[in-house]
């Protein structure tokens, strides 16, 4: 990695077509093999109910924390790419998907730009993002309120813990 500041960068990882778990495995793989970019932390998988369109197969979600020195924009081509890489299709908003890749937060930084928002603007009331970022990163805060607040202030009911631990992502 070069020699500029890095930046923390949370992620939220999730699909349910296919193998998600391959295809999230492989993206954070590629996004590791960066030079800017270095997995820091990954959480343990997650089984999830689907979310804004119900009548799907469940998710399988994960959290992962890099350390990168790319500015905001270039990381989130990276990330995109890596979906491009593993086949991703948009068909339709909050459908059935093989990978989907979110920036949830850029440090303490704060971007408004087509196509890219962060904080994400609505991490705060998924449940199945929080759930994974709290076992890598429980004293996250942002807009001052910390992650164990969000967490009791939603419902994480049908979320289930995969068996298998954090290296999941490696194989």
């Amino acid at each position: 990695m070069s020699g500029r500041n890095r930046e923390h960068v949370f992620l939220s990882l999730g699909g349910n077509l296919g193998d998600p778990a391959r295809a999230m495995g492989a993206a954070l793989r590629l996004i590791d093999a960066d030079a800017e970019c270095t997995v820091a932390a990954v959480s343990s998988l997650y089984r999830t109910p689907p979310w804004g369109k119900l009548d799907q197969p469940d998710f399988l979600n994960s959290a992962a924390e890099i350390l990168t020195s790319l500015p905001p924009r270039a990381f989130l081509d990276l990330c995109l790419e890596a979906e491009r890489r593993l086949k991703r299709e948009r068909r339709e908003r909050w459908g059935p998907r093989l990978i989907d890749i979110d920036i949830l937060l850029f440090g303490t930084r704060r971007v408004h730009e087509p196509g890219l928002e962060v904080p994400h603007p609505r991490m705060a009331d998924r449940a199945f993002v929080l759930v994974p970022l709290a076992e890598i990163a429980p004293d996250v805060a942002w807009d001052g309120v910390a992650l164990s607040q969000r967490i009791e202030a939603i419902d994480t009911s049908g979320i289930e813990r995969m068996p298998g631990g954090r290296d999941w992502w490696r194989q």
